[in-house]
């Protein structure tokens, strides 16, 4: 039996054991398949840790002379808040300013999906995509911006339907020139008519 097979058929029990708790009964027809749905949809929701961000950003960097700022914004995202395992989703935003590399431009969105498909917090998973570029591509500096809509609060608690949180994480220049990172976010400012 696989690793991925063997993780499903761990949580499966815990899942009809949780549709017991909550007043269901699991052998009925509609939740017959729930239990293996569920543990299904969770190892894709998490797939993230079995992802390497190094090797991700190491197969597809390039020396190249360009060092003026390469921005990839508007990279949907999906993750699960570690507080309550309900969605929080969104739009992530990345820039670095090259300092004699370049990174394949489809390889920034996957490290955004490396992170995100985890159990996460916003701010940790904001951190971890700026750090990862950074350590591995060593740019000048790196720039992330994450929107986001939270559905722990949107369906529970305080119960705010409209109601984004915004992260960010600057480093090197877009950390210490006031400048370039005014750069960045202009470039992913949003305009009134979207």
């Amino acid at each position: 039996m696989t690793r991925r097979k063997q993780n499903i058929a761990a949580i499966e029990p815990l899942i009809k054991s949780l549709l017991s708790a909550l007043g269901e009964d699991p052998k009925r027809e509609g939740l017959a398949r729930t239990p293996k749905r569920v543990a299904e949809a969770f190892r894709f929701l998490t797939s993230g840790y079995q992802k390497d961000a190094q090797k991700t950003i190491e197969r597809a960097t390039f020396q190249e002379k360009y060092n003026q700022m390469v921005v990839i914004k508007d990279i949907d995202f999906f993750s699960l808040c570690e507080h309550h395992l309900l969605p929080f989703y969104g739009k992530c935003h990345v820039a670095y300013i090259p300092n004699g590399r370049v990174i394949g431009l489809s390889k920034i969105p996957r490290v955004v999906d490396i992170f995100s498909r985890r159990v996460q917090i916003q701010e940790r998973m904001t951190q971890e995509i700026a750090q990862a570029i950074e350590k591995h591509l060593r740019p000048r500096g790196v720039g992330v911006v994450v929107e986001a809509f939270h559905l722990c609060m949107a369906m529970r608690g305080v119960e705010r339907q409209n109601a984004y949180a915004t992260t960010s994480a600057m480093l090197g220049a877009f950390e210490s020139h006031e400048r370039t990172r005014l750069e960045f976010l202009s470039f992913i400012r949003r305009e009134a008519s979207r």
